[in-house]
């Protein structure tokens, strides 16, 4: 078996595949049912299969870990994505693919739920902000090499998921050599239905504003990738160029994930929060007066990226300094919730505005979503932000 800094590498390696079956879903299927002529409000709302998913197995993903131990969920969670990834050039049917989604969602959320608890609750505390950086860089480098699949439509429609596919089914199986671990008691009590329900209760009265920005990352990454390449194809940009463009914004992130994390350690999550989401609100706002120029659009991804990309990793880091180790797990949880909230109401809401205001950039939908998360956390005081860990 592994050592634990193998495991560590293995972990990331699996968050990766969770960030690029995501990363290349949601263009691809954007891509091809636009050019099969359905409505940009049904891709949209078709698009939040996946997080339906996620939001379908998050009450249930608690339990079956503390009873068999992180390995068997990350090991069925796995299996479920790339089967899935396989199953879809088999038959084009939207119901089809829809489910296919949710099963791909509920994978996804198996891997992510058991991985980030596994790194959080083993990981120092003088390391986790760092180890925390490492687990949003690899999801977004995730993020960044999925869209790029859609250029394998050119050769055959089957192709990117095929590949795909094949990719997870081998990062995947690197799991079969790694040890088992149960959560520690101390993380994870074992508890009634009714004690359950009030550990989210808890957890969600400390740490309510913690969530916001895993909100945001959701909204955010579901809309640039469900939503995006629809607007992009409908204001005359090509597919090849969209499917550079929309990597930037995870691509980027790559760069300031881990700078932007230790930082945060040093100054305080809230004002860096509070940084990168003024700088995201002005990068969008700069890619709304643009859109036309593909250029803009590079740059303008490529910034907000370095800002706003990392708001899944700093809700998480946000979440532990104001929760007890004992609700970690439960913390974790209801953080990738948050994510799977504004994932499902990103590109349903973005598909609707395009169709409603056909004339009006898409971006302004991020630019308000992002101005009432600054103004939430702005006005949520220091001292109310400060919790007892004992």
């Amino acid at each position: 078996m592994v050592s634990a800094q193998t495991r560590f590498y293995i972990l990331i390696a699996l968050v990766f595949v969770s960030g690029f079956s995501q990363g290349m879903l949601l263009p691809l299927l954007s891509i091809i049912l636009e050019q099969n002529g359905v409505s940009s409000s049904v891709n949209g709302l078709h698009a939040t299969g996946l997080y339906i998913g996620i939001l379908i197995a998050s009450p249930f993903m608690e339990k079956p870990m503390r009873r068999f131990g992180f390995k068997p969920v990350i090991v069925t969670g796995g299996m479920l994505v790339f089967v899935s990834l396989a199953l879809f050039p088999f038959w084009q049917a939207l119901w089809f693919w829809f489910i296919l989604r949710i099963i791909i969602g509920i994978g996804d959320n198996m891997l992510h739920f058991a991985t980030q608890t596994w790194i959080t609750t083993t990981s120092p505390k003088e390391k986790r902000g760092k180890n925390i950086s490492f687990y949003g860089l690899s999801f977004g480098l995730g993020f960044t090499v999925g869209p790029l699949m859609t250029r394998l439509l050119e050769i055959n429609q089957a192709m990117p998921f095929l590949v795909s596919a094949l990719l997870s089914m081998l990062i995947w199986s690197l799991m079969l050599f790694v040890r088992n671990k149960m959560p520690e008691e101390d993380d994870v009590h074992a508890y009634s239905s009714s004690s359950s329900i009030q550990r989210f209760i808890h957890t969600g009265k400390l740490a309510w504003v913690a969530m916001l920005p895993a909100f945001g990352y959701g909204f955010l990454e579901a809309t640039l990738h469900g939503i995006f390449p629809v607007y992009g194809l409908r204001i005359g940009h090509d597919v090849n160029i969209l499917s550079l463009i929309i990597p930037f914004f995870a691509g980027a992130s790559i760069v300031t994930q881990i700078p932007l994390g230790v930082l945060s350690d040093r100054v305080g999550r809230r004002r860096i929060l509070l940084t990168v989401i003024g700088g995201g609100i002005l990068a969008f706002q700069f890619a709304a007066l643009f859109e036309k120029s593909a250029a803009t659009l590079f740059i303008a991804f490529a910034v907000s990226g370095m800002l706003v990309g990392s708001l899944y990793s700093l809700s998480i880091a946000f979440m532990t300094d104001m929760v007890p180790a004992s609700l970690l797990p439960a913390g974790n949880l209801m953080t990738g919730v948050s994510f799977s909230i504004g994932s499902l109401t990103g590109p349903y809401l973005g598909g609707v505005f395009i169709d409603l205001f056909p004339d009006v950039s898409f971006f302004y939908v991020i630019i308000l979503m992002l101005i009432i998360m600054f103004a939430v956390i702005f006005f949520k005081k220091d001292h109310q932000l400060k919790t007892s860990v004992n």
